[in-house]
């Protein structure tokens, strides 16, 4: 009451133009249907993005740090790019694994991958137009619906392979002569792990570096394949150029709860972004940072990588064959911590979901990877993904495989006597 009157609830003044990011829709419906949250004791997190944060011991991985030291310097205001040992680390870290010679003004930190893709979205010109997978990871349509840019989209088809040619992210047919072309490729590929290295990707930062060109290649699964891969490897002169790379603590470093995460590029990008950090940012938090460097220590940072390509390439190996053995079909590539899979014809992803609720367990159907898929939730629109899903073996521990493909097993073979497959 004010002064004697009921007061209405005013119209919110924000957009309701914001849902959740697919993810965590499946989230949502399985606390819903399960009564508790995905990661609590007796669920599986099959259908989450994030890596084991404990050593991988199986493999020699190194031990993560226990802390950081915080002096009355850290309590200050961070700078706009980035605190100067991290930007350095990182800049080393490209240069001892890859043979680049970026410098740390070639370095903008932000807190975590994902705010520095949507900075970079954020600003760009009018004239440049994005191509990404007809499949990509669910967050990049939120963040282009958002930030209201001009997209279109490479098909992704079991014809292809899911794994398009580098051409196709530059065709220029029906373009006139101002437009811009800024492929996005999650490389290893999120969700499919279709990973483009070796030939194939020096051939793509090829095109990138030509004129009227660029790219966004987010490289959060950089570590997830033989050998790690990296766009930077193969840049002449990043300076001189609009390519934009994304790396970041929280795959292959195991430490997706410090935020942290980069975009390398060229000065004149860079300084851009950090005039952005100056007043809708205001740096990352100095503790977090201190923490990456530890991260990054070069004799570290080596052990990290070994390990996390041998478990991964194990769990990724004896998962995908067990699926086969089911009959699955198996679209994975040789990258990432995930499985591209698609269920027997006549059933669909988004049902067997529904049944693996029950049973504390989730997957995230490949509607949700879907970057045709309109978010006003077009009753017309039929995603050509109904029969796929994306499998996460990323936070799994060894020791659950064989309880995981049980229950996973049974649930399916429920639902395929129901159907009299």
């Amino acid at each position: 009451m004010l002064g004697g009157v009921r007061k209405n609830m005013t119209e919110s003044f924000l957009s309701d133009n914001c849902p959740p990011m697919g993810i965590y829709e499946t989230l949502y419906a399985f606390r819903d249907s399960f009564g508790s949250f995905m990661g609590t004791e007796g669920t599986h997190p099959w259908s989450q993005g994030f890596p084991l944060t404990t050593p991988l011991e199986n493999f020699d991985g190194p031990s993560l740090p226990d802390s950081v030291d915080v002096t009355w310097e850290d309590r200050f205001y961070p700078k706009a790019w980035g605190h100067p040992e991290l930007r350095e680390s990182i800049a080393d870290y490209y240069n001892s694994q890859y043979g680049s010679e970026i410098t740390p003004e070639n370095v903008m930190v932000f807190a975590g991958g994902r705010p520095g893709i949507y900075t970079v979205l954020a600003f760009l010109k009018n004239n440049v137009q994005v191509r990404l997978g007809n499949i990509e990871w669910p967050a990049y349509l939120d963040i282009m619906e958002q930030t209201d840019t001009n997209f279109q989209v490479v098909p992704f088809t079991k014809e292809n392979n899911f794994h398009p040619s580098n051409s196709a992210y530059f065709d220029r047919a029906g373009l006139n002569a101002k437009t811009r072309l800024m492929p996005i490729l999650s490389n290893p590929q999120n969700p499919s792990g279709q990973t483009r290295w070796g030939e194939e990707l020096r051939e793509l930062i090829q095109m990138a570096e030509q004129p009227k060109n660029g790219i966004l290649l987010d490289e959060a699964y950089e570590m997830f394949h033989s050998p790690s891969v990296s766009g930077i490897q193969f840049v002449q002169d990043l300076d001189n150029s609009n390519v934009f790379i994304a790396g970041a603590c929280t795959k292959g470093l195991q430490s997706p709860g410090i935020r942290v995460g980069w975009i390398v590029a060229s000065k004149k990008n860079i300084e851009t972004l950090a005039n952005y950090s100056s007043f809708g940012m205001g740096g990352v938090s100095h503790p977090s940072q201190l923490y990456a460097v530890k991260l990054l220590e070069p004799n570290r940072v080596k052990q990290a990588r070994k390990a996390v390509e041998q478990h991964y390439n194990w769990q990724r190996e004896r998962y995908g064959k067990a699926f086969e053995e089911m009959g699955l079909g198996v679209y994975t590539g040789n990258g990432g911590f995930y499985h591209w899979l698609e269920v027997p014809e006549g059933m669909t992803s988004a049902e067997l979901n529904r049944r693996l609720f029950k049973r504390g367990a989730a997957i995230l159907c490949a509607s949700d990877c879907d970057m045709a898929r309109p978010h006003s939730k077009d009753p017309d629109y039929v995603t050509p993904y109904t029969r796929f899903f994306r499998f996460s073996f990323g936070p799994l521990l060894p020791e659950t495989f064989e309880a995981d493909i049980r229950l996973f097993s049974e649930v399916l073979d429920e639902y395929k006597r129901e159907l009299d497959i």
